[in-house]
């Protein structure tokens, strides 16, 4: 076994255990535990969420018409994703249904959070690991690393465009992070026709970025053997698993409203549900070492960290939303959907694709989907109505569900009739991805590291297993269900025999 050769201070290394703490290039907080045998073959890998934050448990008590401006507090890289899931959630509460130019304004300002968000994580937090390759120096793996590898003037669009993203945020919401405009059955203000104009003046920029983002994954990526061999490989990054997804009438995706769809392994849809019906398909597993649950598909059940058909795992996210629907509504991005199907096709793959690399790519599928349905939104005159605000009724319990960025994201609100939350439970995209993170974590680590050869290089490819989610671990770590940190006491005799275990979950 190779003694220490990591120097990374994050990174801390003996002869049967590597520890990576903190991870990098991700929103929140985790670290990866692996294991080895005698060989200096990996034997487990732990992909652990240590941070704790207490949103369900604070939020009971305060009016219920606080929750999109408590909730979207969760973090601030995707504070919108919150904002309508919360102003969903009240929708139902308040049994109010939204206006057409409220549903209109809502969704088009999500789109500068998607925006905004997938420029983010492609250039921000993915990109060094594909314009730098997994084994550049660790100095150089971030985001001036990358500007330095393109040039400023690429550089500069990135920002460019992820502002475009924030002022459209900001235009409409009230702020660039967490807005204040989502009231039940609408939003508490409309926008100008000058407004309008120039939302619609950034989306058509945008259009043309989204085109560059997709050609420069394929000059990148897709034309880099090294690479695609790494994306296509079955024995690493990797898993064959159900995916759920907001669908529209059609199978489209769609990010604001819709059906809950998930198939297994093989495509087949296993359930079509609203929002209201979640807890009859998903339930949410603990495991002592992680403060982050671990929700599967309740009519199979938890099986533990595996993957395969008789599995409760699923994925969303970019590719969980793929491999639900028929692609998309806008002609640009379901040209890319039909050349992605074609090239993976070509590859033998006919159903989900389920290389987890992928994701990558369909983030940027996405990103052009949300530049177009931007601009459909901007140019839509109608959109600048005062008729902002529905009619709504004395509050009860209620389910909103949009998908977020990194995937389906749930908010479950219950409230007394003078408006009070009683409570909440908060299934946030990263959570919902957690198991399969943490059994990617594990496969890859096992898959990579083998006789003790361990560099710099080949942990940034373990980490890559999570950073393909674009984890936001101050989401999705929420409460344990008796409101405490999780503990667990072993008591052993003087021969070291384990006599008794006490735990508090």
């Amino acid at each position: 076994m190779a003694g220490p050769i990591i120097s990374d201070q994050k990174v801390k290394t003996d002869k049967k255990r590597i520890t990576i703490d903190p991870v990098t290039r991700l929103e929140g907080h985790g670290k990866i535990d692996i294991f080895l045998d005698d060989n200096g073959n990996c034997t487990n890998a732990y992909w652990q969420v240590p941070e704790l934050r207490g949103f369900e448990k604070f939020c009971v008590g305060r009016h219920v018409s606080e929750l999109p401006v408590l909730t979207n507090r969760l973090c601030g890289v995707c504070p919108a994703a919150h904002h309508m899931a919360s102003a969903r959630a009240l929708d139902a509460v308040f049994d109010a249904e939204p206006t057409e130019t409220a549903h209109k304004l809502r969704e088009l300002f999500y789109m500068g959070q998607f925006m905004h968000s997938h420029i983010a994580h492609f250039y921000a937090l993915a990109a060094p690991d594909f314009v730098l390759g997994p084994s550049a120096p660790y100095e150089k793996r971030n985001i001036l690393g990358v500007v330095e590898a393109v040039g400023v003037p690429i550089g500069a669009e990135v920002i460019k465009h992820r502002h475009y993203g924030q002022k459209i945020q900001e235009i409409i919401g009230g702020r660039a992070t967490h807005p204040v405009f989502g009231i039940p059955g609408g939003v508490s203000k409309p926008i100008t026709e000058e407004q309008r104009a120039e939302i619609e003046n950034m989306a058509k920029s945008c259009i043309e970025f989204a085109k560059f983002t997709l050609k420069l994954f394929d000059d990148v990526v897709l034309k880099n053997k090294d690479y695609l061999a790494l994306i296509t490989n079955g024995n690493v990054f990797y898993q064959e698993t159900n995916y759920i997804g907001l669908v529209d009438d059609n199978d489209k995706v769609n990010f604001y409203r819709g059906k809950v769809k998930v198939v297994s392994p093989d495509g087949k849809e296993l359930a079509k549900f609203e929002p209201k019906d979640y807890l009859n398909y998903i339930a949410e597993h603990v495991e002592p070492w992680t403060y982050m649950k671990m929700p599967y598909f309740k009519p199979i059940g938890w099986k533990g960290l595996v993957d395969g058909a008789s599995s409760g795992i699923y994925r969303t996210g970019p590719l969980g939303r793929v491999n639900v629907s028929t692609g998309f509504t806008t002609p640009l991005a379901q040209e890319a959907y039909e050349n992605m199907r074609s090239v993976v096709k070509s590859l033998g793959v006919t159903g989900p694709v389920h290389h987890t690399l992928a994701f990558h790519w369909m983030r940027v599928i996405e990103l052009m989907y949300t530049a177009e349905r931007m601009l459909e939104l901007a140019s839509d005159k109608e959109i600048t109505s005062k008729d902002v605000r529905g009619k709504f009724n004395e509050p009860k319990e209620g389910v909103g569900i949009v998908e977020a960025p990194r995937g389906t994201l749930i908010h479950h609100y219950k409230s007394d009739k003078d408006g009070i939350c009683t409570g909440i439970n908060m299934i946030v995209a990263t959570t919902n991805n957690n198991a399969a993170i943490a059994h990617e974590v594990k496969k890859n680590a096992m898959g990579l590291i083998k006789n003790g050869e361990i560099s710099p290089g080949l942990l940034n490819t373990v980490e890559m297993s999570f950073r393909c989610y674009d984890p936001c671990n101050s989401c999705g770590t929420h409460i344990l269900p008796n409101g405490q940190r999780a503990l667990e006491v072993r008591i052993l005799d003087k021969d070291g025999r384990l006599k008794k275990t006490i735990k508090n979950f």
